[in-house]
């Protein structure tokens, strides 16, 4: 499974960047996310409690993130195990400065799942994909424009 889209956030890089490496925000943004702890520089664990059709359950997950361009991008490298599976994803993220203190925000990722979660069927796991993927980028968009209206 794989994809790509892109965010406009009316904010400059430098603020896109600070809330996109920010542990509370991350954790708020992901879907399910019950806990996110920081291990090392640049990798967590995270508790994350997600369904899938009638699949659903419990991940503990790592998250890491790997080849870091301060300001410009990073690969982001996911990996959980639960009851009903496991998935496996990697995704870069990076940031384009547009107009007038703007933010293009491109992404793209590929995942793989594995276990009970993998039976629904890869058209049905595509859709469920874009719906965790949307609903991070509204959030993030979210945390990101409400900082600039209180700023």
């Amino acid at each position: 499974m794989n994809g790509n889209g892109s965010v406009e956030l009316n904010a400059s890089v430098e603020q896109v960047w600070a809330k996109i490496l920010d542990p509370e925000v991350l954790a708020e943004c992901i879907m399910g996310c019950k806990e996110l702890v920081l291990l090392e520089d640049g990798k967590y664990r995270a508790d994350l409690a997600v369904g899938v059709a009638a699949v659903k359950g419990k991940y503990d997950a790592t998250i890491q993130l790997t080849d870091v361009e301060e300001l410009k991008s990073y690969k982001l490298i996911v990996r959980g195990e639960g009851a009903p599976g496991f998935v496996e994803a990697e995704g870069l993220i990076e940031l384009i400065p547009a107009e007038e203190g703007t933010t293009t925000l491109t992404y793209a990722y590929q995942a793989e799942v594995g276990g009970k979660v993998a039976s629904i069927g890869q058209r049905m796991l595509g859709g469920v994909a874009k719906l965790l993927i949307s609903d991070f980028f509204k959030k993030m968009k979210k945390q990101v424009e409400n900082e600039q209206k209180t700023a």
